[in-house]
């Protein structure tokens, strides 16, 4: 059996090199030449937990190549971008690029799975684009269970930082496009996942991934927006959720400055646009947390105001700009959205800690951020703004009496709350 995954990022890489561990032949397929060459060195491009250790070791062994060329397989597996427009429509571009790149090599009895997330009934979708660009393939949604070829969609949910178990250990939806994708999908997945791999329909494994992280959108909304009435009302807000989960069927989320990464930040707007009317709340909880960083620099605007100061007087460090702790992910990081914001106020120095990464992406400017350790932030800084709960900020806690104004937005260095 020889497997070909599309797209080597956060999920194809470690996808790619978790099924090679299990001594089965994977083709890693990216149009990114350096990513590509990186990989076949046995380098990982991006910091995920053990994810170096385990692709040299099965890159050595040759059970993973990756490569600019798309090759003959039995299973192809997709796991390309889907962002959302500046419309908040979603963009499925990329996974129709890859299924017409896929109908170029495709052949009887091949699989096709797709892992990316996508609006419920793009599965369906891509059958049609197979049906159309190989006429002399019987796609299942036209012959049912006598096609030539099967396609299923399962959706990876998996949590940053702990990926490679959470592949293995996770439970699976495998929702195929006819019974036997359904069956032959399931059999590939119980090949490398020990977790339960759960059957179902195509349409309903495309919402089920969308439900999963919209309903974990809603809670944290929640929390965030308590952040926003305790601070009306004078009230600790971590002291708050922390008596309240004292009840046994409460357990509030922690709030923060905004929900990011491509999933909870992004799926829900898929539910959104396809049922407007009746996503309501799913609506309004998507533009709560979006609504965070904004309020965030509101909170650094009146700390300068009741301490006397004015930014261009004034340096401030910025701690943290990944989505979450502990890893190098930027993508639709709110911390990153608020130091972009806090950039017009004009201070005299803003410095951006981010223990993850080397060196700050082309979209931040260089000429008005500048990317130091923890300790030279601080000291520099007469404004402390903590945006993410890196291990490295617990150990570093700072107190008030440094003569510093710390706004803490992950309530990590608040009192009654560790």
């Amino acid at each position: 059996m020889k497997i070909t995954i599309l797209g080597l990022g956060y999920i194809g890489l470690p996808t790619a090199a978790l099924i090679a561990s299990k001594n089965i032949k994977v083709c890693g397929y990216d149009v990114n030449k350096e990513i590509v060459s990186s990989i076949n060195k046995g380098k990982a491009h991006i910091r995920e937990k053990n994810l170096d250790i385990l692709l040299k070791k099965v890159v050595t062994k040759g059970y993973l190549k990756a490569d600019t060329v798309l090759y003959e397989s039995d299973i192809f597996l997709i796991a390309v971008p889907t962002p959302i427009k500046r419309n908040k429509e979603p963009d499925i571009s990329f996974v129709k690029s890859a299924v017409k790149d896929i109908c170029k090599v495709l052949k009887k009895n091949n699989t096709v799975i797709l892992e990316s997330t996508i609006p419920v009934g793009a599965t369906q979708e891509i059958a049609k684009i197979i049906s159309s660009e190989r006429k002399d393939l019987r796609v299942p949604s036209s012959v049912g269970e006598k096609g030539d070829i099967n396609i299923s969609y399962c959706p990876e949910r998996v949590l940053p930082g702990n990926i490679l178990k959470e592949l293995e250990m996770n439970d699976r939806v495998i929702g195929g496009i006819n019974k036997k994708s359904t069956k032959i999908s399931l059999a590939f997945y119980k090949s490398f996942v020990k977790g339960k791999c759960l059957e179902t329909d195509n349409r309903t494994a495309e919402l089920c991934k969308l439900v999963e992280n919209s309903y974990r959108d809603a809670n944290i909304a929640f929390a965030n927006e308590l952040s926003l009435i305790s601070e009306n009302l004078d009230i600790d807000v971590w002291n708050l959720i922390k008596l309240a989960n004292h009840h046994p069927r409460v357990n509030i989320l922690n709030p923060g400055p905004g929900v990011g990464g491509h999933c909870i930040a992004i799926d829900p707007w898929f539910i959104i646009n396809s049922a407007p009317r009746q996503a309501r709340l799913i609506k309004l909880s998507r533009e709560i947390n979006d609504q965070m960083p904004f309020k965030v620099v509101s909170k650094v605007k009146r700390s300068l105001k009741v301490n006397n100061l004015v930014a261009e007087d004034s340096t401030i460090a910025c701690l943290g700009l990944s989505f979450k702790a502990n890893i190098d992910d930027l993508r639709e990081s709110p911390a990153v959205k608020v130091v972009n914001k806090l950039k017009s106020l004009n201070f005299k120095k803003m410095y951006l800690v981010e223990p993850n990464i080397k060196k700050l992406p082309s979209y931040l400017d260089e000429n008005k951020f500048e990317l130091v350790n923890f300790k030279s932030a601080v000291s520099k800084s007469n404004i402390v703004l903590l945006l993410v709960d890196h291990s490295e900020f617990r150990k570093n806690s700072l107190k008030k009496q440094e003569g510093k104004i710390i706004i803490d937005t992950r309530g990590i260095w608040a009192s009654n709350h560790k």
